[in-house]
């Protein structure tokens, strides 16, 4: 079993920046791909950024150039970056990891932490 915990949403202006973290625990030696979606009300999840086990990282092409997603070695932790960040960045950000163990890959969801980007 994995916990994760979001922190670092707000209220931040067009242009501005933020730093989400994602504080995992549990068997966090087990996690292999972490990940970040978000979601509008109303709307489908949308993954945002990945990085596997070996760091490699992925983009939604709205984000690339502009987020950074990383990863601490002990996997307790997983960050966005988030700069330029425009009113349609505003969401509920969610941390995701998966787990590979004997019994297999599992799949688990942090809590979610608003990010709203408005003047």
């Amino acid at each position: 079993q994995v916990q994760l915990a979001e922190s670092g949403g707000g209220l931040v202006q067009p242009g501005g920046s933020l730093r989400l973290s994602c504080a995992a625990s549990g068997s966090t030696s087990s996690i292999s791909t972490m990940r970040w979606y978000r979601q509008v009300p109303g709307r489908e999840r949308e993954l945002v950024a990945t990085i596997t086990s070996d760091g490699s990282t992925n983009y939604v092409d709205s984000v690339k150039g502009r987020f950074t997603i990383s990863r601490d070695s002990a996997n307790t932790a997983v960050y966005l970056q988030m700069s330029s960040l425009k009113p349609e960045d505003t969401s509920v950000y969610y941390c995701n990891v998966d787990t590979i163990s004997w019994s297999g890959v599992h799949n688990y969801w942090g809590q979610g932490t608003q990010v709203t980007v408005s003047s």
